[in-house]
């Protein structure tokens, strides 16, 4: 089992990795919409989504994967009258390659995130 630390998503905000690997699986904690530079949150669901994605991409690529080999995701909506707003941004990470996905709405998300989403992926 190895853990995952990497500086290009935003370092995780309690006692947990960013990712652990157990050949050939990567097991990716959620990530929220944090700019890794500043440790800030960025505005508005489509640019949180967007930044998500970036971090959960970076998380996979220092465990050996990526997200093209991503199996699963959950993601994780403060409102979900946002699934349309996200999709449009998810779709464009996910293009040809679309892992299961389960969405549901959580009344309250790290920070007063709007999004988070963490993945199941082969290494």
């Amino acid at each position: 089992m190895k853990l995952i630390k990497t500086g290009q998503a935003p370092k995780a905000i309690g006692p947990y990795s960013q990712a652990v690997v157990t050949k050939p699986f990567v097991f990716c904690s959620g990530q929220i919409g944090l700019d890794p530079h500043t440790n800030t949150l960025v505005e508005g669901i489509e640019k949180q989504t967007d930044q998500v994605l970036k971090n959960l991409s970076n998380v996979l690529k220092k465990s050996g994967s990526d997200l093209d080999k991503v199996l699963k995701t959950t993601v994780y909506l403060k409102d979900i009258s946002h699934f349309a707003k996200m999709n449009e941004v998810y779709s464009k990470y996910f293009k040809e390659h679309k892992p299961a996905r389960s969405t549901v709405e959580a009344s309250n998300l790290p920070k007063g995130a709007l999004i988070e989403i963490d993945a199941i992926a082969i290494v």
